[in-house]
């Protein structure tokens, strides 16, 4: 059987004939579509989860699913928010796996650690991007998730909504005190007669 990619080479093919394509087996179509969305969903997942190698395998994990469930998707939303749903679960559930109770402890602890280092070397420093980039990952993990997908990645609170299963106001709320966590991290001062 010939692949519908290959049939379609003297005309471009549409990501919904890819999609049809790849949910009937075809290998190729299913190619161009990893090809195609890979890089996102990494980034995505790096974002999220503040790990190269993690990001790494959740990605692939993320993919195994869509190869798995790709004939569940009716075109109801944008192909990207699916894949983006499946892509935050994903990234979630990794969170989940491999976060113990006594993180939160240790999570606090970094934040701290990361603020008074940042107030000590640069008090009046501007921002710049591996500052934020730490602060973001020192958000925790519900929050980092909603400020990434509207702050960085521009979806709305309603497709949030919809790819988290929350309602708008707690994408809202999350969204708020996101933002005034990483104000905190971003502007703390040190704390006044701190032993060296």
């Amino acid at each position: 059987m010939e692949s519908a990619v290959s049939m379609e080479l003297a005309q471009p093919i549409s990501e919904w004939q890819l999609i049809q394509a790849s949910a009937a087996g075809d290998e190729q179509a299913f190619e161009q579509l990893y090809r195609h969305y890979s890089r996102r969903v990494y980034s995505l997942c790096l974002r999220l989860l503040g790990n190269p190698a993690d990001a790494e395998d959740v990605t692939q994990e993320v993919f195994l699913q869509v190869h798995r469930k790709l004939k569940t998707f009716r075109g109801d939303a944008a192909f990207t928010t699916w894949l983006y749903r499946l892509t935050v679960n994903a990234a979630l559930m990794h969170l989940r796996k491999s976060i113990v109770r006594h993180e939160q402890a240790e999570e606090d602890e970094q934040i701290k650690i990361l603020t008074d280092q940042a107030a000590r070397e640069r008090p009046n420093r501007l921002l710049d991007r591996l500052a934020l980039e730490r602060a973001i990952q020192a958000l925790p993990p519900g929050y980092r998730t909603v400020f990434i997908l509207h702050d960085i990645e521009g979806y709305e609170h309603e497709e949030i909504a919809r790819m988290l299963g929350i309602s708008v106001g707690t994408t809202k709320s999350q969204l708020h005190k996101a933002r005034m966590r990483l104000r905190q991290i971003l502007t703390a001062s040190p704390a006044p007669h701190q032993e060296r």
